[in-house]
């Protein structure tokens, strides 16, 4: 018997792959979300929760030039977040910010604050600091991991400096550990690997099995979440990472994306690539300290 369940709905009129809790609203609930239509001009959305509870509706509707394979929002201005696009044969990423006034013009337009670009490799995606007001991003294509200092004020953003991830390898995500911010997680076909930001150089690695997605518990330091093409969800501790400390069973298509939750402990949620959503839960017992 299957159980019954209930949902918020909201409708978009073009296909989207990205959506992003905006954390640096702290008054209300709400998410970013960007369409992926090669024809059409796309569009960013800025949707918020009711507050009863029962309803999405949009407070913010935005043209965006091309279509948008990542979106993350900035962790300390609600009204700045970062995009990765494409016009079908090239990859760029920029920032981009609301106007303030957003609320009271017909047409309200993004202001582009500046490029993420780089000369090689295709963008995969943009990795803010993860907590507090910082200067300080992460740009991941395909060959690259490229450390950006980011000035919002003057509108400008430098490369810092940057590693390969090697001539037999290509990068396809990451994710900034919250608990040590000195060190960043991504990537890379069959493996996942670390490298220290302040060196720019790798620390370790995990061999996976075709690994697509990475993020870290936001209340356990040495764990982390990985999704797996093939063989679905692994948890790993890091300070036993030779095999993962547990598998989560019931995925029976390919998984692309998974997010631990920030507020409940043990829940994650997956994209597969039924193009469903899922949430799981996990426990551990038996690993003290994390």
């Amino acid at each position: 018997m299957q159980a019954a369940s209930s949902g918020i709905g909201y409708g978009l009129k073009y296909q989207a792959r990205c959506i992003s809790d905006v954390k640096a609203d702290t008054d209300h609930t709400s998410f970013l979300a960007g369409t992926l239509s090669l024809k059409e001009e796309n569009e960013v959305h800025l949707i918020r929760l009711s507050s009863s509870g029962t309803e999405l509706f949009c407070e913010g509707l935005f043209s965006h030039p091309n279509e948008i394979w990542d979106l993350v929002s900035c962790p300390f201005d609600q009204r700045i977040f970062s995009t990765v696009y494409s016009n079908g044969e090239t990859y760029g990423a920029a920032i981009w910010q609301i106007p303030e006034l957003y609320g009271e013009l017909n047409s309200p337009q993004l202001e582009r604050i500046t490029s993420l670009d780089t000369d090689s490799g295709k963008i995969k995606c943009i990795l803010w600091w993860p907590s507090g007001r910082h200067d300080k991003l992460i740009n991941i294509n395909e060959e690259n991991l490229y450390l950006w200092n980011l000035d919002v004020s003057k509108k400008i953003a430098l490369v810092q400096s940057q590693d390969s991830a090697g001539m037999l390898h290509k990068l396809s995500g990451g994710a900034w550990n919250p608990h040590d911010v000195s060190s960043v997680a991504a990537t890379c076909e069959s493996y996942l690997q670390f490298w220290d930001v302040r060196t720019m150089k790798k620390t370790m690695s995990i061999e996976c099995s075709h690994v697509c997605s990475v993020d870290y518990h936001p209340q356990k330091q040495h764990m982390l979440v990985t999704a797996e093409h093939e063989s679905g969800i692994h948890i790993w501790d890091l300070r036993k990472p030779k095999v993962p400390i547990q598998e989560l069973p019931g995925h029976t298509h390919w998984t692309w994306t998974v997010k631990c939750n920030p507020e409940y402990d043990g829940m994650i949620l997956v994209l597969s690539r039924s193009l469903s959503l899922s949430l799981s839960l996990f426990h551990t017992h038996t690993h003290r300290g994390m």
